[in-house]
């Protein structure tokens, strides 16, 4: 019954996380027009930096053990640092379907890395759903894509942030051996944070032009999609496989179609509905589970051997 239970609390912050990141795609669109890449970054950690310490002082969480440091400077400097600039940058060069689809080559990533560095299982269920997934978040990509909407500049800086998504990930997977979920993503959006200070500057002088509606935006950004969806997504990697958490977030292309469509009017075609159904069945299948193998019927008892008649 535990472990039931613990199976379904992890499938709800992994399910929180998924609609938080898909919700970051349409709020970086809209505080992008304001915000320079960095200065955007910069604003979003320092709201989730902030959000995350005030639950760190009422939980009483301390420093996290020191073998965990490196796993979250790592993790901070690849994840929440250099990841949320690019992928900033890269939102201003390609519509949100492009970025969707480049960074969600990132499970394939996780799994690989997850597979080599981590010696994560990678049964047929998972590479099944992943195929799947991966399929979906293509038809969704393609679908949602302009014929000029996309660069070339703006795909490679997706990629680059798929890359460091996967890197942050495979690094802060061994972390949470010792630390707590909190403290890994309180001190690696701290990190990022760091990271990123010399786009300080920059977002003083943003903040003073930007309207209302953006700012508010980027603090969304820090405190929902950073300070919570990151520490939904730790306490659900701690309790599976980097390469079972990376397949999850194939769903988000589907739910930032969706979201679209309900707070930009944007109502998708039949070909982007059907990547949407493919990517959540590829995440159904990947997080599913074999059926136990049926119990061995017993082997009848062997029956004593009846004297012989012969002298």
């Amino acid at each position: 019954m535990n472990l039931r239970r613990t199976e379904l609390l992890a499938a709800g912050a992994a399910t929180v996380t998924v609609i938080l990141w898909a919700s970051a795609f349409v709020s970086i669109r809209s505080a992008g027009a304001a915000y320079s890449p960095g200065a955007l970054a910069l604003g979003r950690l320092l709201s989730g930096a902030l959000a995350l310490a005030v639950i760190c002082l009422i939980r009483r969480e301390g420093l996290p053990p020191r073998s965990a440091w490196r796993g979250i400077a790592v993790s901070g400097v690849l994840w929440f640092g250099f990841y949320m600039v690019v992928l900033n940058w890269g939102e201003q060069q390609v519509d949100a379907g492009t970025a969707a689809l480049v960074v969600n080559i990132g499970p394939i990533l996780i799994a690989l890395l997850g597979a080599r560095l981590l010696k994560d299982a990678m049964p047929p269920r998972l590479l099944a759903g992943m195929a799947v997934s991966f399929a979906g978040a293509v038809t969704v990509g393609l679908s949602m894509s302009d014929d000029g909407g996309s660069s070339v500049l703006g795909v490679v800086l997706c990629l680059l942030a798929a890359i460091a998504y996967a890197g942050g990930v495979v690094a802060q997977k061994p972390v949470l051996g010792s630390a707590t979920p909190l403290q890994a993503t309180t001190f690696g959006c701290l990190v990022g944070a760091v990271v990123c200070l010399p786009f300080a500057g920059r977002l003083v002088s943003d903040a003073a032009d930007a309207p209302a509606s953006a700012t508010l935006n980027m603090v969304y950004l820090g405190v929902f999609p950073t300070a919570l969806a990151f520490t939904t997504w730790a306490y659900a990697l701690a309790r599976t496989t980097a390469s079972r958490m990376g397949a999850t977030t194939y769903a988000v292309p589907a739910l930032v179609v969706l979201m679209s469509w309900l707070a930009l009017g944007e109502v998708p075609g039949l070909f982007t509905l059907a990547g949407g159904v493919l990517c959540l069945a590829g995440v159904a299948v990947s997080r599913s589970r074999a059926r136990a193998a049926a119990a061995p019927v017993p082997a009848p008892e062997p029956q004593p051997e009846k004297a012989s008649d012969s002298a």
